[in-house]
Formats: structure tokens, sequence, C-alpha cells
């Protein structure tokens, strides 16, 4: 059994295991525990970013810059991806 200690978590890298989620809801990415990309599944990956949001919102005022900076970055990055997944959809249902 390995003794080795899970690194300790910040912030910055719980913040990004959301999004990582997200993106691995997008189907952008493969599924760490698995290795394999599922198809993408929009109503998840909106959820992250709802969680996202809303731990921007109760954190305001409470973070560091750069945390501040990260969080406000990945959300613009999801909520663009998210349009153009919902765009692609609308693309696939459209005759």
């Amino acid at each position: 059994m390995d003794n080795q200690e899970a690194p300790a978590i910040d912030f910055a890298g719980f913040v990004l295991s959301l999004a990582t989620t997200a993106a691995v809801h997008f189907g952008d990415i493969a599924d760490p525990h698995t290795g394999q990309t599922q198809p993408a599944n929009i109503p998840a990956a909106a959820q992250m970013i709802e969680i996202l949001t809303m731990l921007q919102e109760k954190t305001k005022g409470n973070l560091q810059p750069p945390e501040a900076q990260l969080i406000e970055d990945l959300l613009y990055e999801l909520r663009m991806r998210y349009v153009k997944a919902k765009d692609g959809e609308k693309r696939i249902i459209t005759p």
C-alpha cells in the first residue's frame, strides 16, 4: 500500500477541478477515471457552470486577486463553450 499523502487542495485547484469536470461533460476531454471521452452532456456541463457561478458570488470580496481572476476567466471560457455547444445542438436538430 502506498503511504504517500494526497497533495493539499487550494482554491485554484478546487476551481480547476470543477472546470475540468465541465470539460468532461462537454466531451472535450477524457474522463480522468476511465480514460474515455463520453458524448456531450450539456445539462451536466451547465450545472458545473452554475456551481462555479454560485462559488464566485459567495466568495466575492474574499478572494485574492489571482483567485478572483481565475474564476472569472474560467467562467467566461465555459460560458462561451456552452454557447457553442448549444448552437451545435440547434444545428443538429434543425433539418
